[in-house]
């Protein structure tokens, strides 16, 4: 479980790195999932390719940020390797330099995850189930455009969902999102499109989105009394527009001005009351940096695949303008500043992230909302086949929106072993220790096995209501269930827990959880 050879190329191309060579032709070769088959049954493998369309080479080019005439160099190429594996259609990339005579080739071989997901999902936690069906394709027709048609039932609604995403349709580089939900209780359409900085010396960025929606909020409060659910009307019509250029731009690093425009028209009541037509516009500008570093490592959130994680030291600062003028009321009218920014220390077996934000809205009487939120993550792979990860995280909210508030349940950064919304509020904890072991990468060529005994603890309450700390913990083991022949290696896990403290009563200690496992990125 040690970092990934990226670097290596460092090694193999001197005078590459000196930034002295410049790619004459790039040739690109696509693998099919089972190509090579490995330990993977033969009949399986022919099966499996004969049904999975391969990644065009010409969406191999498209997706690439270096292209011929453009100078070479080691950084460059890591990057580019690194962008690849962020368009989460392939589980092995690989990029080689060739030398014709005076000519220099980029050779890129990128092999295909299995992109086709008829899925039926099930998860369950102190007795609070959740179910969907789904047909995924995240490589459809092999132009690494995602697809997705689900139905799904939780705990408070009923929903139907379609989404498409194409990583660079009409301009290269410039992805389009669409996302549309049929709700039990109202509908919901999101779309976002436009070029951002898709690589770390890209000069500029612009990108356009909005919101429509009419649907009912859910807020989960916990008197006395046990768990009650206040429910609001909520009709939203938003726009969106931010870019950025870059002061100056790199392999290494950057510095960035960025800049957006937000509107939105907003109707939100309590069912039964009268709803109210507001219309509310914002503006705002700040600066970025970064010094970009990436560490790459294997068996750390799945199997046999080599998984970026940003261990960058980056700072962002800005301030939103929301004036009475553009439709606040004059409590609520004022400056929003906001922060956030994170810093990494790496050592040979392991490293240590620590991510930060804070917003808010600064009127005339003080502060009005805003929302404060911390985590460190301390991952260690000094003992063979392990994992060990240590997982930090708090935060506090201050006059959230209706239904705004934390729910460890729908986001999980909870304990596992907990019900639907057993924990709400307005601040939250959450600590973890868990040992990812590795047992097996590929069984039968196809399944990855692995288990992790855990400890964690957490909670959260609306302590900005008078309302004591609810926290809650459990412990116990977890089976671990991927891929490595699947697109992004997702982890399924099987958990037994043993609980303790406020949350679960009366359906006794122990629980029986499905769910996806923590992703660290």
């Amino acid at each position: 479980m040690k970092a990934g050879g990226a670097f290596l190329l460092c090694l193999v191309l001197p005078s590459v790195a000196r930034g002295q060579a410049t790619i004459d032709t790039v040739i690109v070769v696509s693998r099919n999932v089972f190509d090579p088959p490995g330990d993977t049954p033969r009949f399986v493998a022919r099966l499996g390719n004969a049904l999975h369309i391969t990644t065009h080479p010409g969406v191999v080019r498209r997706l690439l940020v270096l292209d011929a005439g453009a100078p070479l160099d080691s950084a460059r190429l890591v990057e580019s390797e690194r962008a690849l594996r962020e368009v989460g259609v392939f589980r092995s990339v690989r990029f080689d330099t060739l030398r014709l005579g005076d000519r220099l080739a980029l050779r890129v071989e990128t092999a295909d995850g299995w992109s086709t997901s008829p899925q039926l999902n099930f998860s369950s936690a102190g007795g609070s189930s959740t179910w969907s069906t789904a047909l995924v394709e995240r490589n459809f027709l092999g132009t690494a455009t995602f697809v997705s048609l689900a139905y799904g039932k939780t705990p408070d609604r009923r929903s139907f969902d379609a989404q498409f995403a194409s990583p660079g349709l009409v301009i290269r580089h410039a992805p389009l999102i669409l996302a549309y939900s049929d709700l039990s209780d109202g509908r919901i359409g999101a779309w976002s499109y436009g070029l951002p900085f898709y690589r770390t010396d890209a000069r500029w960025s612009l990108v356009t989105g909005g919101v429509a929606a009419r649907h009912r909020v859910l807020e989960f409060t916990h008197p006395a009394a046990g768990l009650s659910t206040d429910s609001a009307q909520h009709h939203l019509l938003s726009f969106w527009l931010q870019g950025g250029v870059a002061l100056r731009a790199d392999v290494g690093g950057y510095l960035r001005l960025w800049g957006g425009a937000a509107w939105r028209r907003e109707m939100f009541a309590p069912y039964g009351s009268p709803l109210v037509d507001s219309s509310f516009g914002t503006i705002g500008v700040g600066i970025e940096a970064a010094r970009v570093r990436y560490g790459v490592y294997t068996h750390l959130n799945g199997f046999a695949r080599e998984e970026d994680v940003n261990l960058s030291s980056a700072l962002r600062i800005g301030a939103w303008a929301a004036p009475r003028a553009w439709g606040y009321p004059a409590g609520r009218a004022g400056i929003g500043p906001e922060a956030s920014g994170q810093v990494a220390a790496r050592w040979g077996d392991g490293f240590a992230l620590l991510r930060a934000e804070g917003h808010g809205v600064l009127g005339s009487y003080g502060l009005d909302s805003g929302l404060v939120h911390a985590s460190l993550d301390v991952v260690s792979t000094r003992l063979t086949r392990q994992a060990w990860l240590l997982h930090l995280e708090a935060g506090a909210l201050r006059h959230p929106a209706f239904g705004q508030d934390f729910d460890p349940w729908v986001t999980q950064n909870g304990p596992r072993g907990f019900g639907a919304h057993a924990f709400t509020g307005t601040r939250l904890v959450y600590a973890v220790l868990e040992d990812r072991i590795l047992l097996s990468d590929a069984l039968f060529g196809v399944l990855g096995i692995g288990a992790a005994p855990y400890v964690e603890y957490g909670g959260a309450w609306y302590g900005d209501r008078g309302e004591a700390a609810r926290l809650g913990g459990d412990l116990g083991v977890a089976l671990r269930l991927g891929s490595g022949r699947s697109v992004r290696g997702d982890v399924a896990e099987i958990a037994v827990s043993y609980r303790f403290g406020d949350g679960f009563r009366p359906s006794g200690p122990w629980a029986l959880s499905f769910r996806r496992s923590y992703t660290l990125k």
